[in-house]
């Protein structure tokens, strides 16, 4: 290290000027460990803004609202949450290509399959496929949740054969009179699967053959997690905002099963 001595002056002059010069040095490198920290302090809000933004974001289409999926051959299906969007569903959006499925037990989500009514009459696989999807879609959203059951028969039938009048009887907000022949899907399973898809966070039915990044098996157990906490869980799975699991969730204790 060379210094220079200003010849022409007292020594202590020389000794005063690298004693500011030193001052001044460690100023500047205060200054800059504190610019370091301020940046970083930025870079993790900017990481934190960003992981926000990357939240996955379930559809938000006209039938958001209701429980919602798509079978493996591209058919919505659509489920009341309550009693009052089950009697909205029949009135409002089933039509008579359709096919109404409901658990049977009371208390549970009106389930109906867009196209549905055309699928008996198709032979093969793919449509019987797509029936037991509905079905376990109508299990899954039942009271038998909520009862810890692990199956439960579910019956689909026509809009013809759905009514809000029964004869001589009073017919409940959310229940329906039903008449004929029904369809029956003896002991369906209770299971949903939980993952992302092209359109987000996704629920479907465990029968589906249709592929979820990050997947989740779901089931009622009564050792299970409540509703609530399955929900603080899946949020930081999934990204996504307490709230909306809860409103997508079954009602009562779960159990995860994590697929490969």
């Amino acid at each position: 290290m060379k210094l220079t001595l200003f010849y022409d002056r007292p020594l202590h002059d020389s000794a005063a000027y690298y004693y500011e010069l030193a001052k001044e040095s460690r100023g500047k490198a205060a200054g800059l460990v504190k610019a370091i920290e301020e940046t970083e302090k930025e870079l993790g809000k900017a990481k934190k803004a960003k992981k926000k933004a990357a939240r996955v974001k379930r559809e938000k289409e006209w039938y958001g609202k209701f429980h919602f999926a798509f079978t493996s051959g591209g058919r919505l299906m659509l489920g009341g949450r309550n009693a009052q969007q089950n009697d909205l569903l029949f009135a409002k959006h089933m039509d008579d290509a359709d096919l109404f499925f409901h658990a049977d037990i009371q208390g549970a989500s009106a389930v109906i399959l867009k196209g549905g009514a055309e699928l008996p009459a198709k032979a093969g696989e793919a449509g019987r496929q797509e029936l037991a999807e509905a079905a376990q879609f109508a299990a899954s959203f039942s009271k038998a949740w909520l009862n810890g059951n692990a199956s439960v028969d579910v019956y689909a039938v026509r809009k013809g054969q759905v009514s809000k009048h029964a004869a001589g009887g009073f017919v409940p907000t959310g229940a329906f009179a039903i008449s004929g022949e029904r369809t029956w899907f003896r002991g369906t399973k209770l299971a949903l699967r939980m993952g992302t898809g092209e359109k987000g966070l996704a629920i479907i039915p465990e029968v589906s053959p249709v592929k979820l990044q990050n997947p989740l098996v779901l089931v009622p157990s009564r050792a299970g997690k409540d509703k609530g906490a399955l929900a603080k869980s899946l949020a930081k799975r999934y990204g996504a905002h307490p709230d909306e699991l809860l409103e997508i969730l079954p009602n009562g204790r779960t159990k995860t099963q994590v697929l490969g």
